[in-house]
């Protein structure tokens, strides 16, 4: 049977890691009684630089289910993406199948029994999908749904309405290792690895307890991230546009020389100051978009860590033996 690792990174989650702890252990439990996985099959918490008592419940939820929970300590806060990467790169060489997700519960725990059996029908990466945005704000849910369009319009190939729930087999795992690249977008580099694909469909709930580690200004973010990580369009539609702006110029140019010969020149400032904030306005666009591009070439090139680990809690299954490692600047 494979030994199956749930990912799940956390940051001030005080409120909801008690009952995270539980829900997923009783889904370990019913899966090693129906004979689906390895009995040391285990939980892996990423405390990604919590300011609250997260680390302190993951070293009660270690000391009390050894043989189940395990947990890792990252150094400082390096966000989600990076402490996902961080837990499945650190569960790779200690399972056989990962499957990540949120501390919140938002994501249903029920349906990782068939995340599990499309893996054993050969599925390397199952994806947890919602089946609809019905608990979002309209602001929310609208907005969710121009990203995911203008991804597709970008060319980024991701799968509708999901997250970071999904499930990846071993070789899946060790294949998205590789990636060493520092912008990363998960959702849009998981097809990219090639493997047999799945999906299972549910229905998302309210947060379990605490508020949202997610807020606007993060999910902005993280779309812009996704978009230019995976695609130089943008740079192709300012070239557009200023080809376009061009060519409205030339037409500007004729009016003007006819007017001129006419006889019809109307002094007037206004469609001069307009043109000139119009234009500045474009050029600093252009300006800022190339920016963002060079700057992801200029932290790419250095190759710094994505994230160091601080400290392990390992378990040592059936023999109900704890090792508490110390791993400075471990980095992928």
């Amino acid at each position: 049977m494979d030994k199956l690792a749930i990912v799940v990174p956390c940051y001030n989650e005080e409120e909801v890691l008690k009952l995270a702890s539980e829900a997923l252990r009783e889904v370990l439990d019913q899966l090693v009684q129906k004979n689906k996985i390895s009995p040391d099959s285990f939980i892996l918490f990423v405390n990604d630089g919590s300011k609250d008592n997260t680390w302190k419940l993951i070293e009660e939820e270690h000391g009390a289910h050894p043989g189940q929970v395990c947990g890792i300590k990252l150094a400082g806060n390096v966000g989600h993406q990076f402490a996902l990467t961080a837990g499945l790169i650190t569960a790779k060489d200690r399972s056989d199948v990962t499957i990540s997700i949120d501390a919140d519960l938002q994501d249903d725990v029920s349906v990782i029994e068939e995340m599990v059996d499309k893996y054993h029908e050969g599925n390397d990466i199952v994806y947890g999908v919602r089946r609809e945005r019905k608990t979002d704000t309209f602001f929310k849910r609208t907005t969710a749904q121009a990203f995911y369009r203008m991804m597709g319009i970008m060319g980024v190939k991701t799968v509708y309405n999901h997250a970071d729930f999904r499930l990846m087999s071993g070789r899946a795992v060790e294949e998205f290792s590789k990636y060493k690249e520092t912008n990363l977008f998960l959702r849009g580099l998981m097809p990219l690895l090639g493997y047999r694909t799945d999906c299972v469909y549910y229905d998302r709930r309210e947060r379990a307890a605490g508020e949202s580690k997610y807020p606007l200004k993060k999910m902005l973010a993280l779309a812009f991230n996704g978009i230019s990580s995976f695609s130089v369009k943008p740079i192709s539609l300012i070239l557009g546009m200023g080809l376009f702006i061009i060519f409205v110029s030339l037409l500007a140019l004729v009016y003007a020389l006819i007017s001129y010969f006419t006889g019809h020149v109307v002094p007037g400032w206004t469609s001069l100051i307009l043109s000139i904030w119009l234009l500045g306005g474009l050029q600093l666009l252009a300006i800022g978009m190339v920016g963002q591009y060079i700057g992801k070439v200029y932290i790419e090139v250095k190759q710094r860590p994505r994230y160091n680990i601080e400290t392990v809690l390992e378990c040592e299954h059936g023999a109900g033996e704890v090792k508490l490692s110390e791993m400075e600047n471990r980095e992928e």
